[in-house]
């Protein structure tokens, strides 16, 4: 059995699901929870990481930084972590975070773009961080890929290789395949961020763990990207029916998740709707479900022929205004064919 370190992303990837709407008093009251809990680390920020909040993106209702600040003050145990994409944050947002007690830096890139984390894995070790090697849509890249970005990644300095399935696209055997051939080449943990796109979070977790992931992601409520996360409530209980070793108290983490839901409502659940099938099967990337039920509707097109055009595009993230561009490509092309 394993022993798994279990990281909340409820704070920063949940903001997908809440369009970026997080305030300081949600994340105060939130980490707070899931210290009390037990939970071993808790990301926060804007859904796309530092840096994220922009028109083109959506903006945060307050600077991030202030966010993250409220989680630095409200535990006492957990540490508190954030993520980078390389482009959107830089330096001196590492800086700041440092500088207001933030711990943990997930650097990330595409999963065949490990290159452009070089600089910003290093200045975060330099600032004293753990730092993580984040691989985003790791079912866009085969496993022999997924590999060799991994030995970029620990050649870099990171701590530990994360495998991001940002599209839950990818069955249980698929993940087993990746995460056994990132644990054959490097010598650092692997971790874990599925989503449920096709209702497999949780079956994917339990593959990774067996294959040697150490390191597990999840969220309250399941929010998050597309259909949402793993929902760390249900990852707690599975995890500890299947005996691996989670610090995190099941109760309190029942707790937490209460305390989140109330301070949320009446804003709707993460669910597997057909739009969020629709984005697993063509795999696209979680974090555009909104753009897309909004292009769909604003252009009078169906949301399953764009997401099958954006899949066909092999659209990664970072690409919102590809959403607007098919939406009305397809627009044009129906008005044409009506003519």
């Amino acid at each position: 059995m394993a022993e798994i370190t279990f990281v909340d992303v409820t704070l920063r990837d949940g903001n997908h699901t809440y369009k970026h709407q997080f305030t300081s008093d949600i994340v105060a009251k939130t980490a707070e929870a899931l210290d009390a809990a037990g939970v071993d680390i808790i990301e926060v920020g804007h859904g796309d990481g530092l840096g994220g909040s922009t028109v083109h993106v959506g903006r945060t209702p307050e600077p991030a930084i202030n966010l993250i600040r409220a989680a630095c003050n409200a535990v006492k145990r957990a540490r508190v972590g954030i993520l980078l994409l390389p482009g959107f944050g830089v330096f001196r947002d590492l800086e700041e975070c440092k500088e207001v007690g933030v711990s943990v830096a997930r650097i990330a890139s595409h999963a065949t773009e490990a290159d452009t984390t070089k600089q910003h894995i290093r200045k975060a070790n330099d600032l004293g961080m753990f730092t993580v090697g984040y691989l985003i849509s790791a079912g866009m890249a085969d496993a022999k890929t997924l590999a060799e970005e991994a030995r970029k990644l620990e050649s870099y300095g990171a701590g530990y290789i994360n495998l991001a399935e940002s599209q839950g696209h990818l069955v249980p055997s698929e993940v087993a395949e990746r995460v056994r051939a990132v644990r054959q080449a490097v010598s650092i943990p692997v971790g874990f961020h599925p989503h449920n796109n096709l209702g497999l979070a949780n079956g994917n977790i339990l593959a990774a763990i067996d294959e040697g992931a150490s390191y597990i992601d999840a969220s309250l409520k399941g929010f998050g990207g597309g259909a949402g996360n793993a929902q760390t409530e249900a990852t707690v209980a599975a995890l500890k029916r299947a005996g691996h070793t989670v610090k995190a108290d099941l109760g309190g983490i029942l707790d937490a998740a209460k305390v989140f839901g109330d301070l949320v409502a009446p804003y709707p659940m993460p669910v597997i709707d057909n739009d969020s099938i629709m984005m697993g099967y063509a795999n696209v990337y979680g974090g555009y479900v909104l753009p897309v039920k909004q292009s769909a509707e604003k252009y009078g097109i169906s949301p399953r022929e764009l997401i099958l055009r954006l899949g066909a595009r092999k659209v990664v993230a970072g690409q919102e205004d590809a959403v607007e561009q098919e939406a009305l490509a397809l627009s044009a092309e129906r008005f044409s064919a009506a003519s």
